[in-house]
Formats: C-alpha cells, structure tokens, sequence
C-alpha cells in the first residue's frame, strides 16, 4: 500500500471493513449449491458474479420474459440490482476478494421487476409468479426482494404478499426489505415486507467497522395494518461495500480520483489538470498547493461514497436485506433439509437485541450470522407438524416447542409461574428440539417469555403475537380459554 493511500485510509474517507470482516461469519460454508432469485429493478452481469465463473443463471424482465434487460448502454435502472445482487453473492473480484459477500459461490437468478425503476405491488407479484413458474428449472432457494409496493394495506388484500405467502409454501425462503422510512410519520413496510411468513429486514448502522457501537437505521418498522411487527431481524444498512455500475460516469470519476491519490506531490498539479474534469475537481485546483488539492480529492471521495475505484459504500435495508439472504444461502448449505419456518426461527433465535433501543424498530435484534448458520447446521430436517404454527392449546394444555440445538438449558416464563426462568424447563430431544406441556386455567392473555441458558431472555420465535411488557420491552402473548 503506499503511503498517499495508507493516509487516506487513515484519515477515515474510505477505511470501510468489508460485511465478513464486521460480521465475523462463517467461512467454511459459502453458498454453494444455493440459488437465490434476486427482484430488483435491474441488473448489470458484474465481474464479482461472473468471474472466473459465471454464476448467473438467467437475467430475464418478469413483465416481459421475451425482452432484453441487457440495454446497449447501461441505464441508472440497471445500478440498484447490481449492487444488491453483488452485495448477497459478489466474490469480490475486483477487490482482490476484499469486498466479497458471505455467500461467494451462490448461483443468482437475476430477475427484473417494473419498467424504468417503477414497481408497483402487480410488478412483484408477477416477479414472484416468474419465480414459481421457474422454481424447479433452476433450483432457486431464496427470493431476495429489495422492492416495496404501493401503500401499506392488509396482506390478505396484496397480490405481493398472496405471492410471497405462496413462495414460502412452496418451500422457498423469501427475506424482504422493509423500507427506509422509520423516522417519518407514516413509517409502515409496504407489500410484501408485511406478509407474515416472510423475513422482513430492518436495519442497523456500525460506522462500518467491526465492534463499534450498534445505532438503528432508518427502518420501517410496525405494527402493521395486519397488527404484525416487522421487522424480524436487521443487518448492516449503512457502510455496505457495492460496485460502482461497469462503464459509467461514476466509474470513471473513481478510477480518476484514486489515480491522484496515488500521484506523487511534484506530479500531482499536471495530473489535475489532466484528470479533474473525469474526477468532478474545480477547474483551476491545479494552482493550489498539494495539501489543498489532496483535500479537495478527500472531499471528492467522501463526497461520492467511494472505497477504491471499482466500489463504493451504500446505505438502506436494500442492502441490509441481501446480507440476510447471503446467510441464509450458508444456511441451506449446511443444512439443505430446513424449511423456510425453521431458517426464520433460528434467525429471530439467534438475533441480539441493541440494548436500549426501540425493540419495535429492532425485531429480534441484530443479524448473528455464525450463531445462525451453527443451529442450522446441527437442525433437524424434519420437524413435527405442530412446530410450523402458533404453540397449539388443547384441552387445557399448551405446547411450546424451541428449536436450539446449541443451548445447554431452555425454560418458559410467564404469567402461568410468576416468571420463574428456572420453573418450567423445557425437555431436549437428541436432535436438538425442545418441548413442554403446560397447563392452563381460566380465559385471558397467557404472556411469556423464552429463556436460553438462564439468562437471555427472547420471545418465542413461532409465536407472531408480541404485546409490551409492563417493565418494557416485548413479551409473547397467547389468548386461552376462549
């Protein structure tokens, strides 16, 4: 590295550590064998899914199969669903494998959704329908949607969420962002982050570095009209590491400005006034001292969210969303016989709340993608049929089943034993699943909680009713006896 690009590396511009790095995943498993269905508004093949081997299996436009959605020339449409599918699958070829994603060798199908950058909910739909017709021809296991629909209205009345509720019985794992419209008055996820049976995906914002302070992202959040929180989980949504688009203004400005960082300081003037035009610089910075022209190039790359001249930094669950899917990616390889139900529950299980922040903004917590892959690694396959629903309440007794096969101890508290964390434990099967029965008297709200090793406390990840706890927070809620 030499010494221009150590001093701006050191001065903050551009030192952005890549998803892995902040993450800590899971590096033996890598997506391979996993196909995941990338709906976005348009897509470039970028060497990071081609090279040295083409992962793309198809590229195709969901309104029109028979249309090309490779134009001549490249199109802005085309720069949200290239970083998005790079961002859950890239190799970081063009980083030297740096930037690389945490499912490098998952094959993408790259699927267009609306015209010229618009989506409606009909245009998701119709990409879901694509998918579903073509689920079989290319083996697609995740659906990854960085898309929202029209406005925010029950699901049963969504053609998107009908779709992604019907990916979802069909086996395939569907993760959607949910929207960057937290802070504003009308801050619900659109269609179909609202569907029930998706993973809907919120944010979060670590400066971009490994161990610093967690904030919450802008995420739209819940309750929904349906009375669902979403979202489940959250991932990175600032600092995540995207391509530049091949071939555009925004390429050549990069590779301009990162050519005079490396420019010596005698030669710097005559390559300003060479490369400042293609690097957007003031005409007339070459008359300035060094020091002033190395400034106005720091603000330059600041300014444009470059971290070297082929990626930039980007910011939104649209990309917080491909993370999850990339980890669910190594989830079905250490573990093709899980369903969609038990990846989502061992994704809520596994997620850490950021102390002190709206759990409703936050979900389960924040993304632990080697905890996650380790359970579902260790998962059963096949689970019983009362595990895919509400605990089930019959004739007085209620059934809790929690998938863990990590934890040394799992126990209920609740209103039902004065919220003892050690008085109803639950029992272990060899293969990991927990269970109990626990009687129930009179009608009203059972409330409760899920205890794991004694002292992390988590509502029930099978359970979608959570109600605010008199001491805050979130507790799960049943309604008996009715």
């Amino acid at each position: 590295m030499t010494e221009p690009t150590k001093r701006l590396r050191k001065s903050g511009v551009y030192d952005v550590a890549s998803t892995r790095e902040r993450l800590e995943s899971e590096a033996q498993f890598t997506g391979r064998g996993v196909t995941i269905a990338m709906l976005d508004s348009g897509f470039q093949r970028h060497p990071d899914l081609t090279t040295p081997k083409n992962r793309i299996l198809a590229v195709v436009d969901s309104l029109d199969p028979s249309n090309t959605v490779e134009p001549a020339t490249v199109q802005g449409w085309q720069w949200h669903g290239t970083q998005t599918s790079v961002v859950a699958a890239g190799n970081g070829h063009l980083s030297g494998g740096r930037y690389r994603s945490l499912a490098p060798d998952a094959r993408v199908v790259l699927v267009k959704l609306g015209k010229d950058g618009r989506i409606s909910d009909e245009h998701i739909a119709r990409g879901l329908e694509w998918v579903l017709e073509n689920q079989k021809r290319y083996r697609i296991d995740i659906v990854s949607i960085s898309a929202g629909g029209d406005e925010p209205i029950p699901y049963t009345s969504s053609v998107a969420d009908q779709a992604a509720e019907e990916a979802v019985r069909r086996r395939i794992v569907v993760v959607v962002a949910a929207g960057n419209s937290g802070f504003e008055q009308h801050h619900l996820p659109m269609p179909p982050a609202n569907a029930p049976s998706v993973i809907t995906v919120g944010g979060y914002d670590d400066k971009g570095h490994l161990g610093g302070q967690l904030e919450l992202y802008r995420s739209s959040f819940g309750p929904t009209v349906d009375g669902l929180l979403k979202p489940e989980v959250i991932a990175p949504a600032a600092w995540v590491v995207a391509p530049i688009l091949v071939g555009t203004d925004q390429e050549a400005k990069a590779a301009a400005l990162f050519e005079l960082v490396e420019t010596a300081d005698v030669a710097l003037p005559a390559r300003v006034e060479t490369l400042g035009k293609a690097a957007g610089l003031d005409k007339g910075l070459e008359r300035r001292t060094p020091a002033e022209i190395r400034a106005a190039i720091d603000t330059a790359i600041r300014g444009a969210k470059f971290v070297s001249s082929k990626y930039q930094h980007v910011d939104g669950t649209s990309f917080a969303t491909p993370i999850v899917s990339s980890v669910v990616a190594q989830m079905i390889e250490s573990n093709p016989d899980l369903k969609p139900v038990a990846i989502k529950h061992i994704l809520c299980a596994t997620a850490d709340r950021i102390a002190g922040s709206d759990v409703y903004r936050q979900g389960f917590g924040s993304l632990d993608p080697k905890a996650a892959v380790e359970q579902a690694r260790r998962a059963p396959g096949g689970l019983p049929a009362a595990y895919f629903g509400l605990p089930a309440v019959k004739d007085g007794i209620v059934t809790f089943y929690f998938l863990d096969p990590t934890a040394r101890s799992v126990a209920i508290a609740g209103d039902f034993n004065g919220w003892n964390p050690t008085a109803t434990p639950l029992e272990r099967d060899p293969n990991g699943l927990w269970h109990v029965r626990v009687p129930v008297h009179g009608i009203g709200l059972l409330r409760y909680k899920i205890v794991v090793d004694g002292d992390r406390w988590i509502e029930d990840p099978n359970n979608w009713i959570r109600v605010p706890a008199e001491a805050g927070g979130l507790v799960s809620a049943l309604v008996v006896g009715a």
